[in-house]
This record gives structure tokens, sequence and C-alpha cells, in this order.
């Protein structure tokens, strides 16, 4: 949800240390004597309010503004537990204490966020939004807790946090790359792109592989790949053996032949059919015995045929070739 400038950033008890962030911003954008007196506390005099000189004046209108955008932050509880302090500074310190603990306790938080900085490390399953992310949050909790950290350190901890996948990118940025003037938002851009690069390459080489077991198990059933792309895109047919036991000559043979066999097959039993309504009864079953049980013209037919098909396919090949 989208924050009005007008308003001081709300708090309701929760992420105290990115809402104190925002707090000190927005109150040095008002008024950065605001925030003098909310961190060094305001001078009260202790003389009736009619002794009280114009200086005087200013410091407690100055802490009176500070209070109200503190008190404004805060949602029904945090007001009840805060609305008895008449000085910014102290609701201010009473927040740290409540919500960041006791100086050891801070002591502690450091520590750890200092030992989670050092030993880290880019996970092997994490992409760079998420690493950075992660290294955000340990920075960004050091700099809350007053251990804030200079970039050039921050640019070298991240580049030798990455994976030994990445050594190469690591290289040419040192080489390319003055590390002392380098940016932390150039550094992630910069390896935001090789990331982009690298997952396309992978992706290829997923694709090749795909496409390589693909010939492979065509090839592994006796079918050329580039013959069957071409056939289809020609005759439009799709032709399957069912005698995988033979010889692999004589199956890619057998497919040539086999639509102009079909083909002359289909005119012979036409033919066949016409004879037989021309004639009568018994010329019709002498005609079809005489036919199909002469083996020798059966066999010179269908030999003509595979020679006539394997002539059409070659002159098929050489304009699809052309």
């Amino acid at each position: 949800m989208s924050q009005s400038i007008d308003k001081p950033p709300f708090f309701d008890g929760t992420h105290y240390a990115h809402w104190k962030t925002k707090m000190k911003f927005f109150i040095k954008s008002r008024d950065y004597k605001l925030w003098d007196i909310v961190e060094d506390g305001s001078f009260v005099p202790q003389r009736s309010k009619a002794e009280w000189s114009a200086d005087d004046r200013k410091k407690i209108e100055l802490n009176c503004k500070a209070l109200h955008i503190l008190f404004c932050a805060f949602g029904p509880t945090i007001y009840e537990k805060m609305s008895s302090f008449e000085n910014a500074k102290e609701v201010w310190d009473k927040l740290e204490v409540t919500y960041e603990g006791t100086n050891e306790v801070k002591e502690t938080k450091i520590g750890l966020l200092t030992l989670e900085y050092e030993n880290f490390k880019m996970d092997p399953e994490e992409n760079i939004e998420k690493m950075f992310d992660r290294f955000s949050t340990i920075t960004n909790g050091l700099k809350g807790y007053g251990e804030a950290i200079p970039e050039e350190k921050l640019v070298r901890k991240l580049i030798y946090s990455l994976p030994e996948s990445w050594d190469s990118k690591r290289t040419a940025i040192i080489k390319a790359k003055n590390l002392k003037t380098l940016k932390l938002d150039e550094l992630m851009g910069s390896l935001l792109t090789h990331q982009i690069m690298k997952k396309n390459k992978e992706d290829e080489k997923k694709r090749e592989e795909i496409r390589a077991m693909g010939e492979k198990k065509i090839k592994g059933l006796g079918i050329n790949a580039s013959a069957m792309a071409l056939k289809s895109s020609t005759c439009h047919h799709v032709y399957s053996s069912e005698e995988e036991d033979e010889d692999e000559e004589i199956v890619h043979l057998f497919k040539k032949c086999a639509p102009f066999m079909k083909k002359a097959l289909r005119e012979l039993e036409r033919e066949s059919n016409k004879k037989e309504r021309a004639s009568t009864s018994i010329h019709k079953k002498k005609a079809h015995v005489a036919t199909w049980s002469d083996e020798d013209s059966t066999d010179d037919e269908q030999a003509n045929l595979c020679l006539m098909a394997i002539e059409e396919d070659s002159r098929v090949t050489s304009n699809s070739s052309i």
C-alpha cells in the first residue's frame, strides 16, 4: 500500500527497524532541527513560562512538533504506552529499548548479524534476486543498529560470495571494473544480465539434448528422420512396419513401395469388380480364381509395381531437393 509523503510512516509495533529508518528521513525532511531535538533532546527551561526567552520558546516549539509527528505515527496501543512523555527524545529512546532491547541485547543482535554477514554465500539453488534480498536484509539490519558498512566492502563481499559456477563472471568483473568506485546497483545489473544469458544457454542446451534423444529413438526404430520429414511434406503419408525383425533395407523398400502397391491393388480390384458384374456368376467365379491363383503373374506385377514405385520416389526426391 502506498504511503502519503505528508503523513508519517505508521507504526503498529512490528518491523521496527524498517519503520525507524523511514521515520528518521521523514522527520529530517520536515526540518533537520526537529531531528536534532529527537536525537539529542530538547532544553526544558526550569524557570516559569513568563520568564522564557525567545530561544527557549523556539526549542519548546520544535519539541512539540517532533512529538506531534511521532504520536501521529502510532496506533492506539503504541500511543497509550508513549503518551505520558513530554520529550521527543524520551519517546524515541523508549521505542528503541522496547523494540530493539537494551544495549546488551542490541550488541547480541549486532554480533549475530555480523556473523551472518561474514559467512554469507550464495546458495547453489538461489538466483541473484533472492541472494541480493537476503544480503540486503543483513546489511540493512546492521545499519539500523548503527553498524553501516562502506559500499566498497559490500561490493567486494558480494562478488566473493558467488559460487564456483560464477568464477568466469567474477574474474571478468574484477578485471574490467574498479572495485573502489563500483556501485552496488551497477554490480547487480551486471550480475542479472549474466544470469539471463546463462539461463538462455542452459535452455538451448536442454532443447538440443531433447532433439538428440528424439533422433536417437527414431534411428532405433530404423527410420531416417530427414527422409521421414521429406516424405511428410511432399506426399503427406505416414508409414509403419509390422515386420520389426526384417532387414532394414527391406523395410525401407517396402515403405517406398507401399503407397503405390495399395493404389495398384485398388485399381485391380475395381477392374475385377467390373468384369464380375459384366459376366455370369460362373464366369465371375472363374475370373476370380484365375486372377488371384496365378502366382507367377502376381509376382511379376508386384515386382513391376515396386520398380515403378522406386523410380517414382526417386523423381519426387530429386524434385524436392531442387
